[in-house]
């Protein structure tokens, strides 16, 4: 074995090996052949089988002396064919499993990986990420669009779109909306539809449905030529079920833990990984790393924090405790810590976000300080109470106005995502739309109010698919987005506000600047539950750049309204969720305001307007004075 391959080897057996993509799986040679290596360390043989050989044992494996790595080359493989590697684990029975390294598979049902082409892609944002290195994230506006690639649209036989039609459809109505960001749910290859990626298989894979390795490429360089991010659903934390990929790969569990109760995760029908083993987490790393280095990927979504960092969260589990007696994971933790720490110090302007919904401490607290070293967590507990609040009937709202007020207790606690997303529109929880109390005119008046109050609160923000023009079914994987529904005007009205709050939230620095600190937002009324009314001031860095939000929650305009606001001068409305060409009933009103010399709750001067119902004004300063 040569040194190369011996340190290889070394790094990846000991959990350091951080781009194992590079030796591990299927590569071309100089010469035109090609070497595969599977790391299967309790298996008695291993074997490549495929349409070059009519899926015969012919080319067999090495080990690598005791490394666990099995090593063959061979001159009979070419682009396109199909194979998988037979197994001979130690009880003498075989089994053909999946390359766990192939960059492309077969279409559904079928797991077996295709032999890529080599690849003539060139990459065209360079400007792009220059931009994105040189202005860190948490100081740009983040608005961000999550989709399925499966079911935002579809062909009239009801076909997948291409990464091609993606690129062609999807990107220009994305920034026409004006968001930043799009969420992919996983696009790593996966063969139940109804998990829409979450029970994933190839880990360097992106899905067959829309294209190959190369279309996959496209689609992000041009959304990057558009100065549009990409943020990738990521799952570390489990794996599909069947038995043809991951699971006993070697006859033995090898990414799963050896305990079958611990491995089993019931919940979702799938297998844990075992994230204290040295090698699952070279591989796990190395696949994260391959999206954002080799795809260029702008952030990962790790999926089910909670569930991989408690050792208690499946069914069945409440009873287990670490060493110390407590609930915690200790090996998840310090290895979504290790993830963390190898992301950003190998790129450290991308973003890693948490979907995670426990009280844990620290989730966006650097590794180096004991934190788990995530940029953002998704803000379940915001997202919660925001939509059982706005689902109530009106009249209740007033004696629960803390579902809207607790979130500031603990705003700046982590960096924080505000997310409606896929997960709060399936199952039956009905569409946001559906959601909202009162007849058509009122839900899309609670619509617009949610948005509005989405935008002003501090933190990033995102949107399901559907939501931006107030789709009223709930999403369905199976079948594409309700595009019908634009020929209604309500509708229309609906994404022509979408995209005016979109852009004034890109537009202005008050809404994004300060997310994560106290000095980005000024209380000045806020708990005055009995009118069911709030207003607060969004603050930027520069002393100018601030906007004053009021939002009236219920369906009774207020007239005579008092705003108060730190500075003299004139002020003008920007925003207007009742505007009529929102859908909403206001026509010819007044939009500029001139303050008075009279204090009201904690700022010196005040000026009135009149708050729609169940509505909300964005008011930007003027013309003022300061000291």
């Amino acid at each position: 074995m040569t040194k190369v391959k011996q340190e290889s080897a070394y790094l990846f057996n000991t959990g350091q090996s951080f781009q194992s993509y590079d030796f591990l799986g299927l590569h071309l040679q100089a010469d035109g052949s090609y070497t595969l290596r599977v790391w299967a360390p309790n298996a008695k043989g291993i074997a490549i089988v495929g349409d070059f050989n009519d899926w015969e044992p012919t080319i067999e494996l090495t080990m690598l002396d005791t490394t666990g790595i099995w090593e063959a080359n061979t001159d009979g493989i070419h682009p396109g064919d199909h194979y998988k590697i037979q197994v001979t684990g130690l009880d003498g029975r075989t089994y053909l499993k999946i390359d766990p390294y192939a960059r492309q598979f077969e279409k559904k049902p079928g797991v077996a990986a295709i032999v890529p082409a080599p690849t003539t892609f060139k990459w065209h944002d360079g400007l792009y990420l220059g931009r994105r290195k040189r202005l860190h994230h948490d100081q740009r506006p983040l608005n961000i669009y999550e989709v399925h690639l499966g079911s935002w649209r579809r062909n009239a036989d009801d076909s997948y779109y291409s990464y091609e039609q993606l690129a062609d459809e999807l990107i220009p109505y994305v920034k026409e909306l004006g968001y930043t960001h799009i969420e992919i749910l996983p696009i790593t290859e996966h063969v139940l539809d109804a998990s829409w990626g979450y029970q994933t298989f190839g880990y360097f894979a992106p899905t067959s449905r829309h294209g190959n390795w190369e279309g996959f490429l496209n689609f992000i360089d041009r959304l990057h030529a558009e100065n549009i991010g990409v943020i990738a659903d990521f799952v570390p934390g489990h794996f599909i079920k069947n038995y043809d990929a991951l699971y006993e790969y070697d006859g033995t569990a090898t990414f799963e833990p050896q305990d079958k109760f611990t491995a089993k995760n019931v919940r979702w029908g799938t297998w844990n990984f075992d994230l204290g083993k040295p090698q699952v987490q070279s591989f796990l790393v190395s696949s994260a790393m391959f999206w954002l280095k080799e795809a260029h990927i702008d952030g990962l979504r790790i999926d089910g924090v909670t569930n991989m960092i408690y050792l208690d969260q499946d069914e069945g589990k409440d009873h287990i405790r670490n060493e110390h007696g407590d609930n915690r994971d200790l090996a998840a933790i310090a290895f979504t810590q290790k993830l963390n720490a190898v992301v950003k110090q190998n790129l450290p302007d991308v973003m890693m976000i948490a979907e995670e919904s426990s009280p844990f401490v620290g989730i966006t607290k650097p590794t180096n300080e004991g934190g788990l070293g995530f940029d953002y967590k998704w803000n379940m507990g915001w997202m919660n109470d925001t939509l059982k609040f706005f689902e109530m009937d009106p009249l209740f709202r007033k004696d629960n106005f803390n579902l809207l007020t607790f979130s500031f207790m603990y705003m700046y606690d982590e960096k924080f995502i505000l997310p409606l997303s896929h997960d709060e529109v399936v199952h039956g929880k009905k569409s946001l739309m559906h959601k909202m109390p009162g007849d058509r005119y009122n839900q899309f008046a609670n619509l617009r109010l949610m948005f509005a109050y989405l935008t002003a609160h501090p933190g990033k923000q995102l949107l399901f698919m559907g939501s931006e023009w107030g789709q009223f079914l709930e999403w369905r994987d199976y079948s594409a987005l309700e595009w019908k529904d634009l020929a209604d005007e309500m509708n229309r009205e609906m994404s022509t506000y979408t995209n005016v709050l979109n852009h004034l939230y890109t537009d202005s620095k008050a809404l994004f600047q300060q997310d994560d600190r106290a000095d980005g937002l000024i209380f000045t009324n806020t708990d005055d539950a009995a009118s069911s009314t709030m207003t607060f001031i969004r603050q930027g860095i520069a002393p100018r750049d601030f906007m004053v939000t009021a939002f009236n929650f219920v369906p009774v305009e207020k007239r005579q309204f008092k705003i108060g606001v730190p500075y003299p001068g004139t002020y003008e409305v920007v925003l207007n969720t009742e505007d009529e060409e929102f859908g909403g009933t206001w026509t010819h009103v007044e939009t500029t305001f001139k303050t008075e010399a009279v204090a009201y709750k904690g700022q010196p001067y005040s000026f009135e307007v009149t708050l729609p119902a169940t509505g909300a004004l964005y008011i930007k300063p003027k013309r003022i004075r300061m000291k």
